[in-house]
């Protein structure tokens, strides 16, 4: 585990001390699963995207049709209390060329210079994780270096059908492609779980090397969208510097919260959403205008960058709550300015205010959501 130090003056002495706080060891963010603030399960699933549980990406190309959940099965005595799920719903047997299916993670690059990439004193990495699959077979996990077009795959077994295993895969350091020293992506951690031809067809590339298509899955790769009986779970999941796996490293869950409120914040939600109500609140706001209401959100971390708004639309959905309104509804949000620090919201539709006055948006809809994004 890392150690960073912190020199500080003592307020009694007036002298100069050394604190040592730790820093994460984990590269991966929220890789015991536990932080799911877009919700526990998504079903019916023929595209992919950021669905539930919090910095993990499912990636989908005419791959079957799948729910995601996020689970309590976890492996005994290890001390996880959650998984992700993924539980084939339609099969497709026969995958084509460009198909495929995976679970990932990217990492910005400044989160990665000290592994010197593309230096003489490259570091290499212990990938770790727990997973447990109704389908034995070979899988495939692979490092994609964004900045440099480069990429390393390395092969795991899951031998016993539906029982919990640790994998352990140390990928070598590449001495070739410096990493950018900024906030975009620089890796991608990727679970392959099925993939077509064009990715199977070549030489595995189990050394750095350009990425080619056709080298990155194993041609043994298992096709875990042959059957509706197909299932995988995975907890445990870390990225370490150095050529040995250490214990998986349990954080907080407010640590583990902030972490990942970096890249989306959960605001409020109608009732139909987990941990949503009627009247949720989003903010205090002002009316700046006849009209229009501004609200200011100030984000309790700082975000990667300036976010998104993600919300749902519709008629009558939010509803800014002031004593002297004749027409206090409306449609869904705009941003007109977005920090990685705060962001100022207003109301997309027109509403009937007193200019000056202060109130707060609600979410009177059991559908209405609001959330920032700033995923990579």
């Amino acid at each position: 585990m890392s150690e960073l130090k912190v020199d500080k003056v003592s307020p009694r002495t007036g002298t100069y001390v050394s604190l040592n706080t730790v820093g994460s060891k984990n590269i991966l963010i929220n890789g015991d699963m536990s932080i799911a603030q877009r919700g526990t399960s998504a079903s019916g699933l023929t595209s992919g995207g950021y669905l539930t549980v919090d910095r993990f990406n499912f990636g989908i190309a005419s791959a079957g049709t799948w729910t995601i959940t996020q689970d309590t099965d976890v492996p005994s005595g290890q001390g996880f209390a959650k998984s992700t799920k993924l539980d084939c719903t339609t099969a497709n047997a026969s995958l084509g060329a460009s198909a495929e299916l995976t679970f990932y993670q990217k990492i910005e690059g400044q989160n990665l210079q000290y592994l010197k990439k593309g230096t003489a004193n490259a570091e290499s990495v212990t990938f770790s994780f727990w997973v447990k699959s109704s389908k034995t077979g070979t899988y495939t996990a692979e490092i994609y270096d964004a900045d440099n077009d480069r990429q390393i795959s390395k092969t795991y077994t899951i031998d016993s059908a539906s029982t919990w295993e640790k994998k352990t895969i140390t990928f070598a350091g590449d001495t070739t492609g410096t990493l950018d020293n900024d906030n975009a992506v620089s890796f991608w951690i990727f679970f392959w779980l099925g993939a077509g031809s064009n990715y199977t067809s070549g030489t595995l590339n189990t050394s750095w090397n350009s990425a080619t298509t056709a080298n990155r899955v194993s041609s043994s790769q298992v096709n875990l969208a042959d059957s509706t009986s197909n299932d995988w779970f995975v907890t445990g999941v870390q990225l370490e510097a150095g050529t040995t796996s250490s214990d998986f490293e349990f954080l907080p869950y407010d640590m583990n919260l902030l972490r990942c409120q970096r890249y989306y914040q959960y605001v409020a939600a109608g009732s139909s959403y987990p941990r949503g109500s009627l009247d949720a609140v989003i903010t205090n706001a002002v009316s700046y205008t006849t009209t229009l209401a501004y609200g200011v959100f100030n984000f309790p971390t700082t975000m990667r960058s300036g976010p998104s708004v993600e919300h749902t639309t519709g008629s009558n959905y939010y509803r800014y709550y002031n004593a002297a309104i004749s027409n206090d509804y409306f449609d869904g949000f705009v941003s007109y300015e977005n920090t990685n620090e705060n962001i100022l919201i207003g109301n997309s539709d027109t509403m009937g205010l007193t200019a000056g006055q202060a109130g707060w948006m609600t979410c009177v809809n059991a559908n209405a959501y609001v959330a920032f994004d700033a995923e990579l």
